[in-house]
Order: C-alpha cells, then structure tokens, then sequence
C-alpha cells in the first residue's frame, strides 16, 4: 500500500479515541497518512551520556542525585516557586520548576534520576527551567559513564537512551502522547509501497519508504536518522518534478498541422549575420528600422524563439531578463513571426498603465510595417470594446494587447497563434490558462523583469523552457545607490534639486497613498503637496496612484512622459511599465516598507538613458524597540543591505528568497504547489537536482527533453 492510499480515520488506530481524534484534526491530522506525515521539527539525542559539565556542548543527558529542595518568591507571578538542587559526577545545578508544585512529590531528596535539559549561568548557579527526569528504577545503583558513552544497552526507558522525536504541538497534544500514537501507527501498518523506483534507490543510496518513515520518527541513530531524511526529501521532490515532466510531455503531444518541415536545431551564432534565414521578412523590417542593433542575448533568445515557433510542438517559454534589458522588443518580434504565420498575437500585461504602455509601443512600432494593432481593457468604452471585439474575431487584428480582459467570455479570436503574458507573476494559473484556452494550441511567451532564482524554477516554473537576456543596452550605466536616514532626508532634496536644475526628472515612492492617524508612515497625496509647495516651487510636481481612474494615470504619465511634469510623486504603481530616459533619481522613503522585489522594480525606473542615475532609499530613524510603526526590522536592514551591495537581479531574488521563502514569491496561486512536508527547495537544492534529472529520465525514458532542468 502506498502511504498517500492510508486514508483510514485516525480512529483505526489504536489508542486514539474521540478526544484525541478532535484535537488531531485542530492540527489537521484527520487521516492515517496525515498522521505519519506529521514529521518531528528536530530530535533529542538523548542515546548519549553527556554531564552538568559539559552543558555548553549540547543539552545534558546525565544520572543526577536530589541533594536538596527549597521554595522561593516569584515576584513576577506573586507566587511561590521550587528550587531542586541535583548533582552528578562533580558538577551541582538547580532545576527551577515554575508553576510545578507537583515536583515536590516527585523528586525525592536523596533518589536518583535520568535528567535532560539545557542549561545555563544565571543569579551566579548553574540552572534549568527546561528539563524532563525519570527515576531510576529502584534499588538500581547509578551507571558509572564516560562523556559519550551509548545508553542504550544500559537503560530500559521510553524516554532516555535513545534519539526522541520533538513535534510541533496544539492544545491538547504532549509530545508523549503524539510519540505513542506515531508508535501504535507504524506498528500497524508496517507494509509501504515505495514510490521511487527500486533502481533509483540503490543508484542514490536511499531507504526503503517504510524503513525510511520509521527511521525519521524513531531513528536508531543519527547517521540513519539523516539516510531517512535524504530518503524523504528525496521522494517528495522526485514526485513534484515527475508530475512537472508528466506537464512537459502531455504538451508534446500536441503536434500541430501547421508544423514546418524538417526543421533542424539552429546552431549558435548571430542571426542577423550567421543565420538569416532564421528571420521572416516583418523581423526584418522591423530591425532595419531600430537606431541600434539587438543585444547578443536578445538574438540567442530570438534564435530559440523563431526555431520553436516553427516547430511541431506549441512553444511554452519563460523568458527572464532584468529591467531595461529588451524582453518587450523581443516579445514583438515574436508576435511578427505570429503575423507571418497568419496567427493572431495577445499581449498581455497585469495593469491598465503598463498594457497601455505596450500597445503604444506596439503601434509605434509595428504599425507602419502594416501590422494591425488593438487595445482592450475593463475600462474601454462600449463603443470602442465592440468594435475591437468584431475586428478581433474577423481576424482584422494581428495584435491586441490589454489586461485580463483578453480572456473574458466575450473575446474570440479567429486565430490565436502567441500569447504573450507580461510580468507573469501576477496573474494565477487559471488565468494563464482561460486565456491559452482561446486559442488552437498556441505559442506561450511568459515573460518576467522580476529574475527567479533557479531553485523556483526548476519547481514552479519546471515544465517550461527558461531563456535569460542577461545583458542590456549599449551605454547604460549602473544605477548608484545610496541609503539615507530619514533625518537626512535634506540633502537628498538638495541632490534632486540639482538634477532638476539641470534638465532631470525623479521620481518620490512612498509607502501608502493617504495619511492615517494610526501610523506614522509617510503618505503620498500629503508628501506632494509638501514637494511641490516647499521642497520643488519652482518645478511641476504631479501624483500618481492606483485609485486613481485610468484617464487621468495616462494623463499623468504622459506629461511625466514629455518633461511637463519634472518631479513625480507615487506610490509602487509605478513599479512596472514606466519608461522615462529623462528620470535620472528615484527616492524611495521609508524603504524598509517595501520588498527586495519592488525596490528593485523600482530603482529598474531609472537608469534607462545613458545619463547617470540614482537611487536613495530613505530608511526609518526609529528602532525596533521605539514606538513607530515604521521602525527598521533585521529584515529591513537585510533588504537594504543588498540592494546597496548589488544591482544584479538574479543575485536581489535569491537573496530575496532566501528572506521570504518561495510561497511569499511565488504568490497564493502558486503556493500550494510547494506545500512540502518535508523537503525545502531552498536548503535541499541537491537533491532537488537529482530528483528532476531522475524524473524526466523516467518519464521520457532517454527522449528528447534535456535532462538537466530549464536552460538559458
């Protein structure tokens, strides 16, 4: 039987009645199978003898004689309180037991007794209040031991000479009673299907299923206790990647009629100059038109985009690269080969401002080579959205770009050969798939200034092939970085105010739109009227936010677009999708409020000209252990010490990973797919490695597919 099969109620087993089935399920342990995955948190090695005197090492685990008892005032809790005096080979230590009157019966003067715990020096003794004792049989002398010496063959205990599991509890639960039903399950259903296969076992050194769930709940040892945890690991992450190469494979079988023949891997080397029979004839206009020629990684990405295009498989593409390095002129020129083909092209983008944005870029480019361009949004006018709608699925549009309106029930195309999906980690998997569902068998291009560390994507993002531009622009010059005190605040305006004197604009972020009377935290509407009446008189100072109506966002962009207005006020709305050469200052006050994420959107808003250009990000004066709500964290210091360290988007979301986790990354919509029990991509990214290598072999038994995860 395999453990996900143990669907029985708790009940079944024995020792566990309708009292504890209740207060099991409040930790949601409602099955057999969601009993025996309810793994330890960590584990006591109590299997070893270690005396008072070697507490700094690690938790006692000693035999310690009661020398004496004695009862002191608390004066916390106003109430009287026991000392216990114990000693054992030469050291002396007191057990303090708050609120444990009961201890007095139980600990006898002059008896022996198993003790573990942690101690410490504290009021000049050497103390715990965090302990466990058993008695020593009676008449049983006391061991004589060595430091280290196994207790195992010495004892007979449920509770010393051994390695004890410690488990995340609720009310109601002890961790002797979790351990005896844990016990009484195993013991009942000792049989378990493995799940990996026996090769793939033995090839990686790994536990049978049933041995290894055994093993991890009451390891023999420690080297066997970390065997079983490899095994487990091994196993969750071998399942998660063999249902992500299931995905990649089903999508293989979708061979598509239009497929070009004989289609051969493109080698390496530029396009333009090595291959140009890789570009259809609209690309081609398009790049004669550009003032500048394509980065190196735009033309490798190009290269894989054109191939698959072209291919019998629907193309199924992430494409990463860091602000300001070209994914929207690639994305483009993907949706010219689309054209081409007699396909339809939609773009989509997760805001009405930066889908505008596209659309005006789109018809700027791409209309005078006869290309015909749409938009559509929630917020286009009846009359507008009819028409769009009837050109649509006439086939009288090539391109449409918008919001998640490109996949209400209303919009048909006629032939829907690309989708394209901008800043594709804000919208879910449903809504990827409502729009891909309007098409035959489309090309997908996801695409993502916000880098994903490795260990994500070989989990969230496994079944796609992953593409990288790494560099970026000729003439672009890294964004300087500065971190400022709010105190200082003064000389980052005079800075700006230079800037703006010499023909600059700059942007201000701030945390939260309105004022509230409940947190001190800086607004966006009052630190306008603050810039523009006494920090900026004499430039034009403009506000943006996301409550805003969409008319009057674009009117704003626009001015800010054509220098009209020099300084703009914001919130993180303007995170994404605003291209302003001119911007050479971002400042971001009270920087500790934002994620590693959004202040690298942010400061990606500058720097996009061949000026040079800065970031501030304005820190909270105040301390965790003031008043203000706005007080710097250790995770705020954390956020902002890397973003000053670095400007690499890759190295910002790893260590943004590493701060958050990858559920808080990867949004709700994605985090239950990396509802682990026991496997953590981040720490076990070996195994994570093995695991997928091992399971698109599997699952392809030697095909075509690269074993060794996404590519660049």
């Amino acid at each position: 039987m395999l453990l996900r099969e143990l669907t029985m109620p708790l009940d079944t087993i024995k020792g566990i009645g309708p009292v504890a089935v209740k207060v099991l399920a409040k930790r949601g342990i409602d099955r057999v199978q969601a009993l025996l995955c309810h793994y330890p948190r960590t584990w006591e090695d109590r299997s070893c003898y270690r005396p008072l005197k070697d507490f700094r090492l690690a938790p006692v685990c000693t035999v310690v004689r009661i020398l004496a008892r004695d009862w002191f005032f608390n004066s916390r809790t106003g109430k009287q309180d026991l000392k216990v005096y114990v000693e054992d080979q030469g050291s002396r230590a007191v057990l303090v037991c708050y609120n444990q009157p009961f201890m007095e019966r139980l600990l006898v003067v002059g008896a022996y007794y198993w003790l573990w715990g942690t101690f410490q020096y504290k009021f000049g003794e050497l103390q715990s209040s965090s302990f466990e004792v058993e008695a020593l049989p009676a008449g049983t002398p006391p061991p004589s031991l060595d430091t280290g010496a196994p207790l195992g063959k010495l004892i007979l205990s449920r509770n010393f000479g051994r390695i004890l599991p410690v488990y995340p509890l609720s009310e109601g639960l002890t961790q002797g009673k979790v351990r005896r039903f844990m016990e009484q399950a195993l013991d009942q259903y000792p049989s378990l299907e493995d799940e990996v296969p026996a090769h793939l076992l033995k090839q990686r050194h790994l536990l049978p299923k049933a041995q290894a769930l055994r093993a991890l709940h009451f390891p023999p040892s420690l080297a066997v206790l970390e065997q079983a945890r490899k095994t487990l690991i091994y196993e969750e992450l071998f399942s998660l990647e063999l249902l992500i190469a299931q995905r990649a494979l089903a999508r293989r079988t979708l061979v598509r009629e239009d497929a070009l023949p004989n289609q051969e891997p493109l080698q390496d080397g530029s396009p333009i100059a090595g291959d140009p029979g890789s570009w259809v004839p609209l690309q081609r206009r398009l790049l004669e038109c550009l003032p500048f020629r394509l980065t190196p990684g735009q033309e490798a990405v190009m290269r894989t985009i054109n191939q698959e295009m072209d291919g019998p498989y629907p193309m199924a593409r992430l494409l990463q690269g860091d602000v300001g390095s070209g994914k929207t002129l690639v994305s483009l020129l993907a949706a010219l080969r689309g054209v081409e083909r007699s396909g339809q092209t939609a773009l989509m983008a997760p805001t009405e401002l930066l889908a505008r944005q596209h659309g005006e870029t789109a018809a700027r480019l791409l209309e005078p080579l006869g290309v015909r361009c749409g938009f559509l949004s929630g917020n286009l006018k009846a009359q507008g959205r009819t028409q769009t709608l009837k050109r649509l699925s006439a086939g009288e549009l090539d391109l449409v770009v918008g919001t998640h309106a490109l996949f209400s029930k209303d919009v048909q195309y006629k032939s829907l050969r690309l989708v394209i999906i901008d800043e594709q980690h804000r919208f879910g998997v449903l809504q990827r798939q409502a729009i891909m569902d309007k098409g035959e068998q489309p090309d997908l291009l996801m695409m993502s200034a916000t880098p994903i560390p490795r260990t994500l994507a070989l989990t969230i993002f496994g079944d796609l092939d992953i593409s990288v531009i790494r560099d970026l622009p000729p003439g672009r010059k890294p964004v300087i970085t500065h971190l400022t005190r709010e105190s200082n605040e003064t000389k980052v305006y005079d800075f700006v105010r230079k800037e703006l004197s010499a023909g600059r604009q700059a942007y201000f972020v701030y945390p939260l739109i309105e004022a509230d009377d409940r947190s001190s935290l800086k607004a966006a509407q009052s630190m306008a009227a603050r810039l523009s009446g006494e920090v900026f008189p004499q430039h034009t100072v403009a506000l943006i936010h996301g409550k805003l109506d969409e008319d009057t966002k674009r009117r704003t962009m626009e001015a800010f677009r054509t220098g009209e207005v020099r300084v703009l006020v914001a919130t993180s709305v303007v995170e994404v999708g605003v291209d302003v050469p001119n911007a050479s200052c971002m400042v971001i006050e009270q920087a500790e409020r934002f994620g590693l994420a959004a202040l690298h959107q942010l400061r990606g808003r500058v720097g996009r000209g061949e000026v040079q250009s800065y970031c501030f990000l304005i820190y909270s004066d105040a301390t965790p252990s003031g008043t203000s709500d706005s007080a710097l964290t250790d995770q705020g210091k954390a956020r902002l010490k890397v973003m000053l360290e670095s400007t690499d988007g890759f190295v910002i979301a790893e260590e943004d990973l590493k701060l958050r986790g990858p559920g808080h990354i990867t949004g709700t919509e994605q985090a239950g797919f990396l509802a682990l029990g026991i496997a953590d991509p981040l720490r076990d990214t070996v195994l994570l490695e093995q695991a997928r290598t091992d399971a698109f072999a599997t699952t392809y038994r030697g095909g075509d597919v690269a074993l060794d995860g996404p590519h660049d």
